[in-house]
């Protein structure tokens, strides 16, 4: 059977995606107000899907030129597999997570937490000119590196416990270069499903510590689907290491800093409150999986090439020598390069505007006139509001985008 590794993508989008699901879940008896709140943001959602089409089948320039890979002149099939993750990447992953960027952005903590198995934080920041970004630290009590990254690689074994990886397929691999290439589809609760077509790389350093860095790309055989939302801005990556777990000392632990960034079309406040109000219970659940994965003996198939089988090391220079002996605990402070989608959008009409302000505003309105406090009205009233104060600035920037 072939094993299908996805790096640190699928772990981090069950992070998000988790949390949304326990975020519903948790709030199924919220009131009224909340399901009023929710019929309108879908009815939004849908009053903007057939609009979007409305206009995009009268546009002279079709949606998918910039990125449908038939086209001989489409950039993708021109660009190597070893040019789609370089060393060059590797060295962007380590700078953010050494603080060593030299910009400054103001960062928000999100969550502090721990158990006796494993410690999670995780802070986030909003770039002026790039989507939200994440940094995080997870750190797990009795597990060595090797496992940890054989874990966070195993889709075979993240398919028996997230449940909010739909497919995830193998599409190529570089055997001299260590790329590897995948598409994954994955639940987007209340939303359409997110598509991602990706490459990664490993990279081994010092002492067991390993890199993975993964981002967007463009493949042949993953064309653009109409039953999904292809998601054009993405860059992510980790470092494994051994670490000590706080308060523990001298126990036999790892640590995983993860860097996240990457633009799904979801709104900021929104995503923030879900991923903040579900995610620790995700974090638990994922522990648990960590400690499974020994017993039941799903290790890497060493007949299938992956980038784990194929694993690089760190060139010389980059790696800090002095990185090791910081604190398991400490979080990146670095602030991540701003990364912009590359995908061109359609303007809207101002009937299509009017009527999706229309139905945010009436949504707001039977929101605040029930009066309810459940963690979910509150949630779809920040999307509601944010939504409707950001209109006019979005509409602008689509109008430029779709002007060039």
């Amino acid at each position: 059977m072939e094993m299908v590794k996805f790096a640190d993508s699928g772990r981090f989008h069950g992070l998000f995606l988790g949390s949304s699901e326990e975020f519903w879940r948790e709030n199924i008896h919220g009131g009224f107000a909340t399901l009023v709140a929710v019929l309108f943001v879908l009815a939004c959602h849908c009053a903007k899907r057939f609009f979007f089409r409305k206009s995009s089948a009268s546009s002279a320039s079709p949606v998918l030129s910039d990125s449908d890979p038939p086209t001989s002149g489409s950039r993708s099939p021109q660009l190597s597999t070893s040019e789609l993750v370089t060393d060059a990447d590797l060295k962007f992953l380590i700078d953010n997570l050494e603080e060593k960027t030299g910009e400054n952005v103001k960062w928000e903590n999100v969550i502090d937490k721990r158990n006796d198995i494993l410690s999670y934080h995780a802070k986030c920041c909003k770039p002026k000119d790039g989507p939200l970004t994440y940094l995080s630290v997870t750190i797990f009590e009795n597990c060595s590196p090797e496992k940890l990254r054989d874990f966070y690689m195993d889709n075979d074994y993240r398919k028996q416990w997230d449940k909010m990886l739909i497919q995830h397929e193998q599409l190529q691999m570089d055997k001299n270069h260590g790329v590897e290439v995948g598409r994954t589809i994955k639940k987007f609760p209340l939303l359409t499903a997110r598509e991602y077509v990706l490459a990664w790389r490993l990279w081994e350093g010092k002492d067991k510590t390993f890199y993975c860095f993964i981002k967007e790309c463009e493949h042949s055989l993953a064309p653009l689907q109409k039953k999904y939302v292809r998601v054009h801005t993405f860059r992510s990556g980790w470092r494994i290491r051994k670490g000590k777990m706080p308060m523990m000392p001298g126990t036999n632990a790892c640590e995983i800093k993860m860097f996240h960034q990457e633009d799904a079309g979801l709104n900021v406040e929104m995503a923030k409150l879900a991923f903040s109000r579900g995610i620790w219970s995700y974090v638990c659940k994922m522990g648990s999986a960590l400690n499974r994965y020994s017993t039941i003996n799903s290790h890497q198939s060493s007949s299938a090439a992956s980038a784990v089988t194929l694993i690089k090391r760190v060139p010389p220079g980059l790696e800090a020598t002095d990185e090791m002996t910081s604190q398991a605990t400490s979080v990146a402070t670095s602030v991540c390069r701003p990364t912009t989608g590359e995908g061109r959008k359609l303007s809207r009409t101002p009937s299509t505007k009017l009527l999706a302000n229309g139905l945010l505003l009436l949504g707001g309105v039977v929101c605040l006139s029930r009066g309810h406090s459940s963690l979910g009205a509150k949630v779809a009233m920040a999307y509601i509001l944010t939504k409707w104060s950001k209109r006019g600035a979005s509409s602008s920037q689509r109008s430029e985008i779709s002007g060039a």
